[in-house]
Order: structure tokens, then sequence, then C-alpha cells
């Protein structure tokens, strides 16, 4: 985004951290001898799940018999340090991993969620609710970073100084709503954004949020989160070019 001339303003609005090992997760952990699949959501979850995972007392070579999906290119990577291949949908959301052919399956009975509090969820009552057994594997909690509060009045005043739009990627519910909650006394700096969502979803939770709020916001839905994807969506917002 740099490189193509577009000043960067970085505030990470999501921090993670693992949840301890327990007695609910070794349980759950057991039971992976006869689980078909394995959802990991991020590179996050496949540090702290591989983590536990030996914890356990289990190999990887003990889940052979798992296939694996990830949510995305990083998490994908992340498992291939492992040495497990994965499978990564087109769109990285719930939907866009609900329409990989191994969700399709039939005699699919048993899948696995290695998560962060709150995540996923919709992908997860959608198996439930085609009689999938769920193993749900919390391993960590999200929450909106200290330094991001602290450094949110430096973020607002640089938006005030600028004379161009300004576009916010929001990629998870959780960090729209961390936004929201920065922005509870600045609605004029919420409403100055123009946002772009990842996946129908999302672009959902904001639709709604609108008109409940009754605020005034502009958001686009993109698919993907690469840069000439990015950039590709700004250049169709010509007031701010």
């Amino acid at each position: 985004m740099l490189a193509s001339g577009f000043d960067v303003f970085e505030l990470p609005l999501l921090a993670l951290s693992a949840l301890d090992y327990s007695k609910t997760l070794e349980k759950l952990y057991q039971q992976l001898s006869d689980t078909q699949l394995i959802v990991v959501v991020s590179p996050f979850a496949v540090e702290v799940g591989m983590r536990y995972l030996q914890k356990s007392g289990i190999s990887i070579q003990d889940l052979d018999h798992i296939k694996w999906v990830s949510v995305g290119q990083t998490t994908q990577k992340a498992l291939l340090a492992y040495g497990i291949e994965s499978h990564i949908p087109e769109v990285e959301t719930s939907e866009g991993m609900l329409d990989l052919d191994i969700f399709k399956q039939q005699e699919l009975e048993k899948v696995a969620f290695w998560r962060g509090e709150g995540g996923r969820q919709f992908m997860m009552q959608h198996l439930i609710d085609r009689g999938v057994e769920v193993l749900n594997f919390l391993l960590y909690q999200r929450h909106c970073p200290e330094s991001s509060v602290v450094d949110f009045p430096v973020l607002k005043s640089k938006i005030e100084q600028t004379h161009d739009g300004i576009v916010m990627c929001i990629t998870s519910e959780a960090s729209w709503n961390n936004w929201l909650k920065l922005c509870e006394n600045d609605l004029e700096l919420l409403q100055s954004c123009h946002y772009l969502v990842l996946g129908q979803r999302l672009y959902q939770i904001l639709q709604h949020d609108k008109k409940l709020k009754q605020i005034y916001f502009n958001f686009t839905q993109v698919d993907r989160l690469e840069p000439d994807i990015l950039i590709a969506e700004i250049a169709k917002l010509p007031r701010l070019l």
C-alpha cells in the first residue's frame, strides 16, 4: 500500500492471549483419535494448538487420519511448518469454508475447531444443525490491545489533519466491535471512514449496526485481503482519491 502512494496508519484492533491448558482441553485432545477434520482459524491457533497437543501426549503422527482446513494463507503456512497440508477456501470467511467440498461430504461426523473465544460460531452452529459433532477447542481470548487505546487519540489527530478520504480494513466482528467502542465518543470519526469489510457476514453485521445505531458510514465488501485487491476497491471510490 505504501508503494502505491497511500499513507498507512496502523491501529491493531485485536490482541490474542492463550488460555490455560485445562482438563476440558485435555479431554478434547483425547477425542481427536476419531475426529475426521480440524479447522484452524489463525496462525495463533496453530501455535497454541500444537503446544497443547504436545502437552496432551499426542504426536502429529497420531493425527495422520485427520484432514485439515486453514482459514487463510497465513494459517496454511503456519501448518506447513509442521508438515501439515491443509485445504483453504477461496473466500476467507465461514461461508467460504463451508463451500469447500470437504464440508459437503455426507459421511462427515466429527469436526474439531481450534479457535479463540467468540470466533467461527456461525460455522460451528451450521455443522451442529447438520448433525455433525463439533469439538470446541477454545485456545485463546481476544481483546482490544491496550496500546491501541493509548494510540487512538494520536490516530484521531492524524485523520483530522488529512484532507484525503480514510479507508479502513475490518476483518472480523470482534475488530469492528472494538472500533465501535473506541469511537464511542467520536461519532464524527466513525462516520468519516469508508470501511472495507471481509466477507458477506461481516458486511451484514455492519448493515445491521448502521440501521440499529442510526449512524451513517459507507462500506464495501471484499473477499480477500491482498494489497492488489484492496487497491482496486479503493480505486472504485472516486471521492477517496
